[in-house]
């Protein structure tokens, strides 16, 4: 299974190669040429042939739609003219008994009508023949048809409707008696059936194919006849549907194309029947009529797709014999970039591949010249990094270490090998890793210089001071990387640290000075207005100090300032500040205490150092401490208030008699 995934991908690269070749591309550009051709082919066949097959459908439409409206038109008069005449025949002084006669001799009418009626001016049919049970004596003047002849006195077709007895559909042909003054005296009707009647017969034998048809719809929307027979009597429905039915129901006559209600398209044909104010529409759906032409742009298609399977290979051999001048001008260049060969040599008519191998050995003995050049300055720089007293790295535009020279292999202990990004991040002390890590990465961004001073250990656990500085290196718009340097300033940050430490150190005690204790109480304030967090400051003066100085010296008085200054140290936390102000007076700073924590530190600081003793010449001293103790305040905006609170509370402690605690400010 294994294998067969490895042979899979091994042939699709095969493939995908081949066809990425000049000469699949070649084949493939032929192939959608060709495609692009036939395809615009079939199309402007299919556009042409479905403009000539329109009209033709249009034309056919045109006349079917025609010769049945003339032939239901005359159908429609011929009815019509003969029971007008039927109507003269009739005795208007006794229609029922003469009328009766007179239905028995047209028996002829028959073949066109399914019943024969005749009614007096009340509405009351009087006569009828053949003759229907109950027919006789029915009252009909209420119907909209006999109202319509009454009020207009002229022949006709009435609405389509269900007979009283059968319920079959039906429509009714009448004409009005009249008599010499032409006052309406009554109708003479023939009753049609709309389904196997005479009338519509033809409509059934009409050619359109699997699909076409004709129907034949009243102007108010009823269809009268239809090919299913289950339509017939029920109304259009909406006409928004159809926008040309509607038209034709107002009139319109002609051919168009245009969606059915139940959204195909299909050629359409509307004519007119005036006498019986209906409408006949011929249907030829879009699909049926554009069936045959459908199917031969198919077997064109297909053709085509022949065709040009069996120009596939044709076109490969002569593209193949085309391009194996090209084949050799690759070989001979691929023995150039061997060594084997020094310039190519193509014997082929070919000009343009002639000027492609001129090219190529032109450039070739450029690129000689270029490489022997770069190898000459590749050398020098070489020699130049190496004899570098200064350790120097370059990298790539990514970060990554590619070189590293032998000054900065010496100077951190590890060779080339082991100076990657990763690497060289882990010897970083954690304290200033995370502040190197991001400034590198805003360089390997934005392009800006780096520059940034560490602690770095060496392969043997010794930490140093190191200096680095890299730049971004431009070639035109092209960023290649950084070329940066480090130097060893561990000497001179140590220096610092040694000057900075006597700058804010007593020399004696190894506390705190008043400069050391006044930078820290300034950054106490910070925290206070910023987040809130308490300190407390203690001042702290030292009673009885001068009888020791006067007695045993200087000497004397120093030992027991050293001894003061260890017993603070001793008995405060890491994170509190102790500082000798001078003289005899201390401070002690404590960050994030509260005032009553600070009366306890305070009095323990009192009790110890009370039991401290220098003795001079068999003579015992001890001293006792005055101490005023203060904390922030709001609106303190200076230490110079809070240390004034702690003086004002530790001269206090002096005046109430010394070895005291003071409170300043909080009780």
């Amino acid at each position: 299974m294994s294998l067969r995934g490895a042979v899979v991908p091994t042939r699709f690269s095969r493939y995908l190669h081949g066809a990425l070749s000049l000469k699949g591309r070649l084949l493939l550009g032929l192939l959608v040429i060709w495609t692009l051709v036939v395809a615009l082919l079939l199309g402007f066949g299919w556009r042409s042939g479905e403009a000539l097959v329109g009209d033709s459908s249009r034309t056919h439409l045109r006349y079917e739609a025609r010769l049945i409206a003339d032939e239901l038109t005359q159908q429609v008069e011929t009815r019509l003219s003969a029971l007008e005449r039927l109507a003269d025949r009739l005795d208007m002084a006794d229609a029922e008994a003469e009328g009766r006669g007179a239905l028995r001799q047209s028996d002829a009418l028959l073949e066109w009508f399914n019943g024969l009626v005749v009614a007096d001016a009340e509405g009351r049919i009087v006569s009828d023949w053949p003759r229907v049970e109950g027919r006789a004596g029915r009252y009909i003047g209420d119907r909209a048809f006999f109202r319509h002849v009454r009020a207009f006195k002229r022949p006709y077709v009435s609405e389509p409707f269900r007979g009283r007895n059968d319920g079959a559909p039906q429509v009714m042909f009448l004409v009005p008696r009249l008599d010499e003054a032409g006052d309406f005296q009554g109708m003479v009707g023939g009753v049609v059936n709309i389904r196997g009647g005479e009338l519509f017969n033809r409509l059934g034998r009409i050619r359109l194919g699997a699909r076409g048809y004709a129907a034949v719809i009243t102007s108010s929307g009823h269809i009268l006849y239809h090919p299913d027979d289950s339509l017939i009597l029920s109304s259009m429905p909406e006409t928004h549907a159809n926008p040309w039915v509607d038209l034709a129901l107002y009139g319109w006559e002609g051919e168009v194309l245009g969606r059915l209600i139940n959204d195909d398209r299909a050629y359409q044909a509307y004519r007119q029947i005036w006498p019986a104010d209906w409408i006949v529409g011929v249907i030829l759906p879009r699909s049926q009529v554009m069936a045959p032409l459908q199917a031969l742009v198919n077997r064109l298609g297909w053709w085509a797709l022949l065709l040009a399977g069996l120009l596939v290979p044709a076109v490969g051999w002569l593209v193949w014999v085309s391009l194996r001048p090209l084949y050799r001008l690759e070989t001979q260049m691929e023995e150039v970039g061997r060594g084997r060969r020094t310039q190519v040599s193509l014997a082929t008519r070919m000009q343009e591949l002639q000027r492609v191998a001129q090219t190529f050995n032109r450039v070739e003995v450029e690129r000689g010249r270029a490489i022997a050049r770069l190898r000459e300055r590749q050398a020098f720089l070489d020699a130049t990094l190496s004899s570098s007293p200064v350790g120097i790295f370059v990298t790539d535009k990514g970060g990554g270490v590619t070189y590293v020279n032998p000054a900065l292999e010496e100077l951190t202990g590890y060779d080339a090998e082991h100076h990657h990004a990763a690497s060289w991040l882990e010897r970083i002390h954690r304290d200033d890793r995370q502040s190197a890590l991001d400034l590198w990465q805003y360089s390997l961004a934005s392009g800006e210089d780096f520059l940034q001073q560490y602690r770095y250990y060496r392969q043997d656990g010794d930490m140093l001071w190191l200096e680095v500085h890299a730049r971004r290196v431009v070639s035109g718009d092209v960023h290649l990387g950084f070329v940066g340097t480090v130097k060893d300033i561990t000497e001179r940050r140590e220096e610092e640290a040694l000057r900075q430490w006597e700058a804010e150190h007593d020399p004696l005690t190894g506390l705190l000075n008043r400069r050391g204790l006044e930078r820290r109480l300034e950054e106490a304030l910070a925290d206070w207005r910023k987040t809130g967090t308490p300190s407390v400051l203690l001042v702290i003066d030292v009673d009885h100090f001068k009888p020791i100085n006067d007695v045993g010296g200087h000497a004397l008085g120093d030992e027991m300032l050293c001894q003061v200054a260890g017993m603070l140290s001793w008995m405060i936390r890491r994170s509190d500040h102790a500082a000798r102000q001078g003289g005899d007076e201390f401070a002690i700073l404590l960050p994030s205490c509260t005032f009553e924590q600070a009366r306890h530190i305070a009095e323990s600081l009192r009790d110890a150092i009370s039991a401290l003793k220098v003795v001079h010449e068999k003579q015992e001293f001890s001293v006792t401490l005055s101490i005023g103790v203060t904390s922030f305040e709001r609106g303190d905006q200076r230490i110079s208030s809070v240390m004034q609170r702690a003086d004002a509370a530790s001269y206090r402690a002096k005046r109430l008699g010394r070895d005291r605690v003071v409170m300043h400010g909080r009780a």
